[in-house]
């Protein structure tokens, strides 16, 4: 299957029918199977299994209509994950105000990673809270200093 233009745009249309957004769409091969991998994030909440369940029976029928490939192909519809990477800016921007790890091209205050509260990203420069001992500091740093970023799960 190609995964053309109209083909992205009904998948990225399907998936937001249901309050969710389209973060990866991939073909892989697994244990000798070829897989259609959907990953999917949601604004509020989690992707729980009627979501994907759901989405994945949507795209199922639009794939019936638009796909056109005979090679045999398996449906795969699953969450980002919790601790997703977030790898363009719009990601980043949509991340504020939640808790992320960033891997540091340049130390700060001697620190090659960071974990803590995305407050802000604006004019190319994150603002992250974060924890210093039992001292709660602000750290600004720009985006072209960051080699990764993911959200991260609090413990």
């Amino acid at each position: 299957m190609n995964l053309n233009g109209a083909l992205k745009d009904g998948i990225a249309s399907a998936v937001s029918n249901h309050a969710c957004k389209l973060y990866d769409l991939s073909f892989v091969n697994e244990g000798g199977m070829r897989i259609l991998r959907v990953m999917i994030t949601k604004e509020q909440g989690g992707v729980d299994l009627d979501t994907c369940a759901d989405v994945s029976e949507e795209i199922s029928t639009l794939l019936d209509q638009l796909d056109e490939e005979s090679d045999e192909y398996y449906l795969e519809v699953c969450s980002a994950g919790a601790e997703r990477e977030l790898r363009t800016d719009d990601e980043i921007a949509d991340a504020v105000n939640k808790f992320v790890f960033a891997k540091l091209n340049k130390s700060f205050k001697q620190m090659d990673e960071i974990k803590g509260d995305l407050l802000s990203f604006e004019n190319n420069v994150l603002t992250i809270s974060y924890m210093d001992k039992a001292v709660r500091r602000k750290a600004e740093i720009n985006r072209e200093d960051i080699s990764m970023i993911r959200l991260a799960v609090r413990i």
